[in-house]
């Protein structure tokens, strides 16, 4: 999505945020800045465009400002929180647990906090694992793991079921960690807790290593992956460097944005070429990947290919799509695919070419947080404490213009982020590689 160019309609957007009800208590002795559901993040960072918008619009785009409200919803001595990771791996998981359970506890005095095993299979009556109790002490140094401490998994579960597992364990404040199907779920769950009018808020941490979601600048995560990315960009040029003409081929994560894939190769421009799933590209003819090796191997005697899983989706059979227990459309292995046909189509010219292919994907994503996304990931904890105790629902906590922010789960689920092919990062990944001159 390019933000800026969906900006003329505006009102197709909804900001608003669900509330259980007025924040009638006044909230702990808490060492912050309290702010209002009165404060707010602008849509837009471009001055020419928010003057467009207060002309043309009949509210004015703006998400509502996370953080601590100085009235609370929820009784901190009444309340029973869980915790819940779905979906894939990702680093910072047990960063941003850890965070959740020390915000409840440190700063609300949140005094029962469950742990839900294994995504939302944990939170059906037929269970194998039952939730079990977190504290500060049992986090200490969870921050130290990559994983997940409470398991996870794929697949959709009946929302009506799983509320009635909140309510039989007398929960209030559910903490879905996870990226579009996790997000969809919880959405799913807090809208059965309206239409049963429960006091039950449902927070959504937005976990996505692909970076991908809609009106989320930033997802936990991302950093520690373009970090270890980069570093295996690294031994894949060694390895290309140090063969007879060879090609070095590394696959990242990526299903249908190119972020990592985008940012990794800026990040170490040892780069020939960076294949996303936002731009189609041909093996064949003057301008296919084939005639651009054949060039780049004549003048430097190697080559790096870095691709995102998605890209190139378009050079296979379409014919039969399948999908994994989340609904997510399977890719066809785009890196295996490239190795294959280009060693095969060099060997059909009687060029020799030495291989060197790498798939880091379940590395990447099964290492702890560095120390800036673990900073982040704390931060985001924090944010979605204070939002469930204010009583907010059915809401995902954003980062926009360097704010924490309040998104509604529809709005963050609504369109995929994609990366800007016009903007600063796919810019840059041009100017470094010179790839355009040749594909």
């Amino acid at each position: 999505m390019i933000y800026e160019n969906v900006l003329s309609s505006p009102d197709d957007f909804d900001f608003n945020i669900k509330n259980l009800g007025p924040s009638m208590l006044k909230a702990p002795g808490i060492n912050h800045q309290f702010v209002s559901d009165s404060d707010r993040i602008a849509f837009s960072s471009q001055v020419h465009n928010i003057f467009q918008q207060i002309e043309s619009c009949n509210t004015f785009p703006s998400f509502e400002k996370a953080g601590p409200r100085q009235s609370i919803f929820h009784n901190p001595a009444e309340s029973r929180a869980a915790i819940i990771t779905c979906g894939g791996l990702c680093p910072g998981l047990n960063n941003v647990i850890k965070g959740v359970v020390r915000t409840l506890e440190g700063d609300y005095g949140v005094k029962h906090i469950d742990g839900i095993r294994y995504g939302y299979k944990g939170l059906t009556a037929e269970a194998a694992h039952r939730p079990f109790s977190l504290n500060s002490q049992a986090v200490d140094q969870l921050h130290t793991r990559g994983g997940t401490i409470l398991g996870s998994s794929r697949g959709n579960q009946d929302p009506k079921e799983m509320v009635d597992q909140l309510v039989k364990n007398k929960i209030n404040l559910l903490f879905c960690i996870g990226g579009d199907g996790t997000l969809r779920g919880a959405s799913a769950i807090a809208s059965e807790i309206e239409q049963r009018q429960l006091p039950i808020s449902v927070i959504g941490i937005p976990k996505t290593i692909d970076n991908d979601l809609g009106f989320i600048e930033k997802t936990f995560g991302f950093e520690t992956s373009v970090q270890v990315a980069s570093e295996i960009i690294t031994s894949a040029h060694c390895e290309a460097e140090g063969a007879d003409r060879g090609i070095g081929i590394v696959k990242v994560m990526g299903r249908d944005s190119g972020f990592i894939a985008a940012t990794a190769s800026l990040a170490n421009s040892v780069v020939d070429f960076c294949l996303i799933p936002e731009i189609d590209f041909q093996l064949d003819g003057e301008k296919g990947l084939i005639s651009a090796l054949t060039q780049k191997l004549e003048h430097n005697q190697h080559a790096v290919i870095v691709v995102a899983e998605g890209a190139g989706q378009r050079l296979f059979n379409e014919s039969v799509q399948k999908t994994d227990p989340s609904g997510n459309i399977l890719k066809d292995d785009i890196g295996v695919f490239l190795k294959d046909e280009i060693s095969s189509r060099f060997s059909r010219m009687n060029q020799s070419v030495t291989m060197k292919y790498i798939d880091p994907s379940y590395h990447i994503r099964s290492v702890k947080a560095n120390a800036a996304d673990a900073v982040f990931c704390y931060l985001l904890a924090e944010h979605a404490v204070h939002a469930g105790m204010a009583g907010k629902t059915d809401v995902v906590i954003g980062h926009w213009n360097n704010f924490f922010t309040h998104v509604p789960i529809a709005l963050a689920t609504q369109q995929r982020r994609m990366v800007d092919l016009d903007g600063a990062l796919w810019k840059g990944v041009i100017s470094a590689t010179q790839q355009e001159s040749l594909l």
